[in-house]
């Protein structure tokens, strides 16, 4: 049996902020590149730390994801929206903040309201995936809608950028939610368990 220690729980924390480094770093562990995108699965880390540890926690993880986003962007960029997007951190850090700490609300609510608990994650998931997606996607057709960015987006006018950007929310948007949707609920089902002993 675990002892749910302030040791345990910072050990568990210091342990999900090792994994989202590794992600954030390590290519195909965290962003699939797809063209001049990726596909991000650093999320699913983030939502089961907010399932795990509750909300506040997941905004801290959702703060390390979105901090190594914004270094990455300066450092190693991806691509050419890298370098012009995220550089930014209200479209790099703001979003996964939010996603982390709404995410374990969203769970908190649904398992309130008795929900069972495999349906709860399923949509815990999803919810923290599309969170994501709508906020990065809308900020950046909110902030930069400009000609660099058009064009690294592959678009020649920048009043265009908006609907390619919507077609990113069906690209990438959708994978990554039914992702979420399915592997939150595998890997958080037996933590929870061994987290509740």
């Amino acid at each position: 049996m675990i002892r749910q220690t302030k040791a345990f729980h910072l050990a568990i924390l210091a342990l999900l902020i090792a994994i989202i480094i590794l992600q954030s770093f390590v290519p195909f562990l965290g962003y699939i590149p797809v063209g001049p995108v990726n596909i991000t699965i650093v999320q699913i880390t983030v939502i089961i730390a907010a399932v795990l540890l509750g909300p506040k926690d997941g905004a801290l993880l959702g703060l390390v994801w979105g901090g190594l986003s914004w270094i990455r962007a300066f450092a190693a960029p991806t691509s050419p929206v890298s370098t012009l997007v995220f550089t930014n951190p209200l479209i790099s850090v703001v979003p996964r903040v939010l996603v982390g700490f709404l995410a374990g609300y969203v769970f908190l609510w649904l398992t309130k309201a008795h929900w069972h608990q495999l349906w709860a994650l399923v949509v815990t998931g999803g919810v923290g995936a599309a969170l994501n997606t709508i906020l990065v996607v809308g900020l950046i057709a909110l902030l930069y809608r400009t000609p660099a960015v058009a064009h690294a987006y592959g678009v020649a006018n920048p009043s265009l950028l908006t609907k390619v950007l919507m077609g990113l929310v069906g690209t990438n948007g959708i994978p990554e939610l039914i992702l979420s949707a399915i592997v939150v609920p595998i890997i958080a089902t037996p933590l929870l368990k061994l987290w509740r002993r």
